[in-house]
């Protein structure tokens, strides 16, 4: 089971956070200060597993970003390297090569593809193609309802 998952920049700026069990906010600052500065300074060809505190760290960079997530000591962590590998395609083929501003100025969109994919830090659905037609259908529920709220009422 995944604890948390966080995007952050090759500059340290979060972009993303997801927390699968409870902490204070005191506690996710100092779990994000933390990964930052173990994750960073690492060079390109080091191993993408950590042992931190009581978890496993996974991290794999792609582009600019960097997707990391926190496992339970008994977790898999090729298993959570290809999660973050899954979540990436899924990006990718909603935004069509995925980069840093799409996650920026589309977060709520972001956010909706990963709880499409996992619940409560486990995987919930492994196929890219059902995550898919469930994005479309949420658009075309967006798009229907802005054309509804759009027209004039008699």
């Amino acid at each position: 089971m995944l604890r948390f998952l966080l995007l952050f920049s090759r500059q340290g700026k979060l972009r993303l956070q997801k927390w699968f069990t409870p902490l204070s906010d005191r506690e996710k600052k100092k779990v994000i200060r933390d990964m930052m500065m173990l994750v960073l300074p690492r060079l390109p060809r080091t191993c993408n597993f950590l042992h931190w505190k009581d978890l496993k760290i996974v991290y794999k960079r792609y582009a600019s970003l960097y997707f990391c997530a926190g496992l339970e000591d008994q977790d898999n962590e090729l298993l959570a390297l290809e999660v973050l590998h899954r979540y990436v395609e899924l990006l990718d083929k909603y935004f069509g090569n995925v980069c840093e501003l799409d996650i920026i100025f589309n977060f709520e969109k972001a956010y909706f593809i990963l709880d499409e994919f996992l619940m409560g830090g486990e995987i919930l659905e492994t196929s890219r193609f059902a995550v898919g037609v469930s994005m479309e259908e949420a658009d075309t529920l967006q798009e229907t309802m802005e054309e509804y709220m759009s027209k004039p009422a008699y």
